[in-house]
């Protein structure tokens, strides 16, 4: 209920102040799990890409983010889960192939943390890695305007970036899946 509330009021407040756009939609695939990976450069990030679904986005949060009282319970109930950034976290990863088995989208900011100039940052490898255990395609979304409290907002669905779902996948593999999702980013981003 807290949930939706919140949720409600973060899209009003999205197409009334900030002139929302969201294109793409039909790129998303009909069915089964997959992974949503962004760009980063506002706390706003999450909230555009939670609030442009019916369905929840569970993404995957800085651990540190769930320690702050009412932030830490807000990303609970809207299904995100704590990710260790200083090591492999091996129960991230679980949840995350869990999720994407049972069929649910799965949220990732692959730069790892917000780009404080707005350029797009170096991709860890990750979201490419679960894409490839999981066997679900990565689905590209760029993310413009979304710094301050005023302006426009975008935000594009790219087409889907298809894993690696044979054999093993090694890390020039991962790398240059990584790459061509940050690529189709970067391309739906300066088109605007």
């Amino acid at each position: 209920m807290i949930y939706r509330l919140l949720k409600f009021m973060a899209t009003v407040i999205l197409k009334i102040v900030r002139r929302w756009d969201v294109q793409g939609r039909e790129n998303l695939p009909a069915g089964g799990g997959f992974l949503l990976v962004a760009n980063h450069v506002s706390y706003w990030d999450p909230v555009v890409v939670i609030c442009a679904f019916k369905k929840k986005v569970c993404f995957m949060a800085k651990s540190e983010l769930f320690n702050i009282p009412v932030i830490g319970y807000v990303l609970r109930i809207s299904g995100s889960f704590p990710v260790r950034r200083d090591k492999s976290d091996r129960e991230a990863i679980r949840t995350a192939l869990r999720l994407l088995a049972e069929g649910q989208m799965v949220g990732v900011f692959p730069e790892g943390t917000r780009s404080h100039t707005g350029d797009l940052l170096k991709p860890h490898l990750g979201a490419a890695m679960l894409a490839a255990k999981a066997k679900v395609p990565m689905i590209p979304v760029a993310l413009i305007g979304t710094r301050g409290v005023f302006g426009r907002v975008r935000m594009i669905i790219g087409a889907p970036v298809e894993s690696k779902n044979s054999g093993k996948v090694s890390k020039t593999d991962l790398e240059k899946a990584s790459d061509l999702v940050m690529d189709r980013i970067l391309s739906m981003m300066t088109k605007y």
